[in-house]
């Protein structure tokens, strides 16, 4: 007998009609002797019909509040998957995130998993019942209810896997799995049969939507094989697993893109010893994430050019804290909100000489302008014009043999 975490995203959960196919497959797993934990994202759009909804109240709705709002979509799911199991006449129950409990600590809307009370759902589970778990969600040591971030129902499954013991984690989409890049840009993009933690890793950071990085860390970190496959196929998914397993006859697993960067340059930075450091630490404490960081010194050796990548939507709190700093003496800020990060994952990039060239190369070819480079052992990334995103990703494509 095998236990087995099953999440379903917002997609397989979307209407009535896939909530009751999904029971099917619940089912049909339970029947096979396995012990099935399902963990569910709300419905489609769900989520944004509610934040859309905090905000005719006001547009500095209360976090904690905000909390309670955005996690009811998720329990409306648990209700309606448990109801259609019942129906199927298969033993299941809802659990709520204080029901179980689910414990988490962090800030509101910002919240991580740290433990779950497993003896309820472990007896339900010896007793041939099928529980259901809201993902995105969980409570706080003094009570309150707290969300995980968008996308935060993947972390749950990983969670719920780890603390549960369970044998396999399954992430049921609406994709046959993780391609080697958006098919809806790239029809010509395949599935790819087995990815590495750490590939899958990169992938989900960079801008790969099948999975949440946060999701694919835990998991990595406690080795709980995945697998991605569709809701609404029987093929085979994208099993994920450790490092042993990592293919690295093959440079170039797959490309991702993302158009959430924005690109800042501070010109004419006194050079000296700390004036990074002094850019920098402001932002890190303002949890704003740096990405790539370029330093151009001027010819007088006495000034330099820091140019460095944000999230968008952190842009503007950027240029106000470097404005407001003291410690630093600049020009003048330059903004530059059009553009995109392209990157190349593979693990066989470490092994395989020429990966940087025929990456540079294939983007020349294509009149692409490099603006921002970034590397790893098996990553590289370069911010572009955003208008020049779906050729380069469609020349890396082909010229890395994925088509």
């Amino acid at each position: 007998m095998v236990k087995k975490v099953l999440k379903f995203g917002g997609t397989s959960v979307g209407t009535v009609e896939r909530i009751q196919h999904i029971a099917h497959i619940i089912k049909k797993e339970q029947l096979s002797g396995n012990k099935i934990i399902a963990v569910v994202s709300a419905m489609a759009g769900k989520t944004n019909e509610l934040i859309n909804l905090s905000n005719e109240i006001s547009d500095e709705f209360n976090k904690r509040e905000l909390d309670v709002l955005l996690s009811s979509g998720e329990q409306i799911t648990c209700a309606l998957l448990s109801g259609a199991l019942l129906k199927l006449k298969i033993k299941a129950q809802s659990w709520m995130n204080w029901q179980i409990p689910i414990l988490t600590e962090g800030e509101h809307a910002n919240a991580r998993i740290v433990n779950m009370n497993t003896e309820k759902i472990n007896q339900f589970l010896d007793d041939k019942g099928v529980a259901i778990i809201p993902g995105f969600q969980g409570i706080s040591n003094k009570g309150d209810i707290t969300t995980i971030g968008r996308g935060g129902s993947d972390a749950t499954a990983v969670a719920v896997a780890k603390i549960f013991n369970a044998d396999t984690c399954e992430i049921y989409t609406d994709v046959d799995g993780v391609f080697s890049t958006d098919p809806n840009k790239i029809p010509v993009a395949k599935k790819i049969e087995k990815i590495s933690f750490d590939e899958m890793l990169e992938l989900s950071s960079l801008g790969a939507k099948v999975m949440q990085s946060s999701a694919v860390q835990t998991a990595m970190m406690y080795d709980i094989p995945l697998e991605v496959r569709s809701t609404f196929t029987e093929r085979k998914g994208t099993k994920i697993f450790s490092q042993e397993n990592i293919d690295y006859t093959k440079s170039v697993t797959g490309v991702a893109y993302s158009k959430d960067d924005a690109k800042i340059t501070v010109i004419g930075v006194e050079d000296k010893p700390g004036v990074a450091a002094n850019i920098f630490e402001p932002l890190s404490k303002a949890q704003i994430n740096v990405d790539m960081v370029i330093q151009n010194i001027s010819s007088d050796q006495k000034t330099t050019d820091i140019t460095f990548t944000v999230k968008r939507d952190d842009i503007l709190k950027t240029k106000k804290i470097l404005k407001n700093e003291s410690k630093i003496n600049y020009k003048q800020i330059i903004q530059n909100e059009k553009v995109a990060k392209v990157s190349i994952v593979g693990a066989g990039m470490v092994s395989t000489p020429g990966v940087t060239y025929r990456m540079f190369r294939a983007l020349s070819d294509e009149g692409i302008n490099i603006l921002a480079i970034s590397t790893s052992e098996i990553k590289l990334s370069v911010i572009i014009d955003e208008d020049k995103t779906l050729a380069a990703i469609k020349k890396l494509h082909t010229i890395f043999d994925l088509d």
